[in-house]
This record gives C-alpha cells, sequence and structure tokens, in this order.
C-alpha cells in the first residue's frame, strides 16, 4: 500500500509540473509574440523661427542625429521629424534673414506650437530684432494662443546673456501673462538640456490638446 501511495504522488507531482511548464511557457509565448504593437506617438506640428545666426538649424540636426559639420543659413523653409519617446514633433524652420523674415507669417498656418531661437550672445542691435520678431510671434492671430519654447541659444559663448537677462530685457513675463510658454538657455554641447526642453513643449502640447472642447 505504501509503495502505491509513492509511486500516485510521484505521479501527481509530475503532472503537476508539467502543467505549470506548460502553462508558464504559453503565457511566455504570449508576452513575446501576442502582444500588440505599441501605440502610435502623437505627433504636433511646430513652426521653429529665429534670426539667421541663432543656431536653429544646429540644434535641429542634432535632435536628428544628423551631422552638422557643413550647416549653412536656411533659405525658404525645412521640415524636420524630430523623434520623442512620447511624441513627434514636424519641425518646420523658416529661415531667419532679413529677405525670408517679412514671408513667416504665410508658413504659420496649422502649427500647433513655435520654437523661438535667440542667439544670446549676438549684438545689442541683433538682441533687439530678436525681440521685435518675438513679440510679433507672441501676438500674432494665428500663434498667440499656441505653446511657446524660447531658447536663449549660445550659452557657452563668453558675451552670452543669462537667461535671467534674457527674460527681462525681452519683457516676457508682463508679454506672455496668460500664455503657454517655457524658456530656457541652450547650447549644441548639451543636447541632453535640449531635448528637455522640447520635452517641456510636449507637455504643454499635450496640455493643450486636453483642453474642454478640443477632439
Amino acid at each position: 500500500m505504501a509503495l502505491t501511495t509513492v509511486l500516485v504522488t510521484v505521479s501527481e507531482c509530475a503532472q503537476l509540473s508539467s502543467f505549470i511548464c506548460r502553462t508558464g511557457a504559453q503565457t511566455c509565448f504570449r508576452t513575446l509574440c501576442c502582444k500588440g504593437p505599441p501605440p502610435p506617438r502623437a505627433e504636433y506640428d511646430v513652426v521653429c523661427i529665429g534670426l539667421t545666426g541663432s543656431g536653429k538649424t544646429s540644434l535641429l540636426s542634432r535632435l536628428c542625429n544628423e551631422a552638422t559639420d557643413n550647416i549653412s543659413p536656411t533659405t525658404g523653409f525645412s521640415i524636420k521629424a524630430v523623434p520623442f519617446q512620447n511624441a513627434i514633433l514636424n519641425v518646420k524652420e523658416l529661415g531667419g534673414a532679413d529677405s525670408i523674415k517679412k514671408y513667416w507669417s504665410r508658413y504659420y498656418q496649422g502649427s500647433q506650437g513655435v520654437v523661438f531661437v535667440l542667439d544670446s550672445a549676438s549684438s545689442d542691435e541683433d538682441l533687439e530684432v530678436a525681440r521685435n520678431e518675438l513679440h510679433s510671434a507672441l501676438q500674432h492671430p494665428q500663434l498667440c494662443t499656441l505653446p511657446f519654447l524660447i531658447l536663449a541659444n549660445h550659452q557657452d559663448k563668453p558675451a552670452a546673456r543669462s537667461v535671467q537677462e534674457i527674460k527681462k530685457y525681452f519683457e516676457l513675463e508682463p508679454l506672455a501673462r496668460g500664455k503657454s510658454w517655457v524658456l530656457e538657455g541652450s547650447t549644441v554641447d548639451n543636447m541632453d538640456a535640449v531635448k528637455d526642453s522640447f520635452q517641456q513643449l510636449i507637455h504643454l502640447l499635450e496640455d493643450k490638446d486636453q483642453e474642454p472642447g478640443r477632439i
């Protein structure tokens, strides 16, 4: 009788082990092979403006892991799909030359956000021009309700103004009151910080997507 009991117990254990193995294998298979595709990332159309020499093209190229050895000023406009973990920004970069700036507003339609890049180490005269262009953008009918990312670029240069100096000189607090905006310093030598700045813009875009009345 004892021998029979032992044999039955061993048989039951073998069956139980086999069941556990099959269940584990099925679970593993479902996890690896039956998992659906990841949800699509949100896409946002963003316009990028700033004077020639502000560094728009270099920053966007580095974000796309493109070479920056032979960067030249943008003539007209260019479009880059800049990928992030939670979103893709379709960035329309507009050239900053005097002959192009007057046509910027023709390319604003359909934008969901704005990136304004300024050279924080530029001359006082160029900084004043950049200030006026930013003020115009903040008040433009097609842009005034959109999230803004303002990058005080070239922070690595000795003549660079600090972010606080830019904020005060550009009068951002009174001018942009009630608007969604972020002001950050930037340099191509610290792309992690640049990516963090763009992530802040993405958060503002996501928040705007969730506003009542928006689909």
